[in-house]
């Protein structure tokens, strides 16, 4: 054998090895792509049962959403009704507040002239008493 001979087969027996190698990673990459075409396959599967149970959910929600706004539109009145009770309370209480803010006023002033009109009774009162007893002692 010649070094050329040794040569050609050690590049022989090396192209071997790598198409044996090349061989193996293609036989593991078909069989990682088979199973991810599996796994693609069920995932398409569940992707569609769950977008139908979502379109449902979906539906529901919105059969929901409308008997909640024709509710609500059914209870509005009410709520302004009580609003404009609200308001209508409000002003009777400031109208309240200022006729008692008047009225204390007014007493203020009607005190003074009580208590000087009780004064006065009680004067006039004892005049009256005197003037009696000055009568009944001159008959």
């Amino acid at each position: 054998m010649t070094l050329g001979q040794v040569a050609g087969l050690i590049a022989a027996i090396a192209f071997l090895i790598l198409v044996f190698f090349i061989g193996y990673f293609l036989v593991r990459l078909s069989t990682t792509l088979k199973e991810t075409n599996r796994s693609i396959s069920v995932l398409t599967n569940d992707a569609d049962a769950l977008s139908k149970e979502v379109e449902v959910i979906l539906s529901n929600a919105n059969e929901l959403l409308e008997d909640v706004n024709k509710k609500v539109e059914t209870v509005d009145p009410a709520f302004q009704a009580i609003a404009d009770l609200g308001t209508s309370v409000s002003d009777l209480n400031n109208a309240t507040r200022k006729v008692t803010d008047r009225f204390s006023g007014g007493v203020k002033k009607t005190a003074g002239a009580g208590i000087v009109a009780s004064l006065g009774k009680s004067a006039l009162s004892g005049v009256w008493q005197h003037h009696k007893n000055r009568k009944q002692n001159n008959n």
